[in-house]
């Protein structure tokens, strides 16, 4: 892909992400941008959850704790990240973030294919 197209690319997905600081390979220019040609009929309102549950030490002794993590695929075209916890001894809290940079976008797909 030469210079220009590049730049042409990067612009097209600079529209919908935020690439500010963002080097990308031509490979991962392309998969951003089929990422974003497909957003409405692949991804968009769609959830996964993910589950996990593990032991850890506190000053109590040892404790379990279970994990849920949920993204989902906003209407704005970016990841919704809900993340919750609850320890064995009722301890619980819980985090909404997203990610809407072309980076987390990038890493987050390759990590759930």
């Amino acid at each position: 892909m030469d210079r220009n197209q590049k730049k042409l690319l990067r612009e097209r997905i600079g529209v919908h992400l935020d690439v500010s600081g963002t080097r990308l390979s031509d490979d991962e220019a392309l998969e951003l941008s089929e990422f974003i040609e497909n957003y409405d009929s692949s991804y968009k309102g769609k959830s996964v959850t993910f589950r996990n549950r593990t032991t850890g030490f506190s000053s109590d002794g040892k404790y379990v704790r279970n994990e849920v993590s949920t993204y989902t695929f906003t209407d704005e075209m970016r990841i919704r990240k809900e993340y919750s916890y609850e320890d064995d001894d009722g301890q619980s809290d819980g985090t909404t973030t997203y990610i809407r940079d072309a980076r987390g976008v990038l890493n987050w797909l390759r990590q759930n294919k």
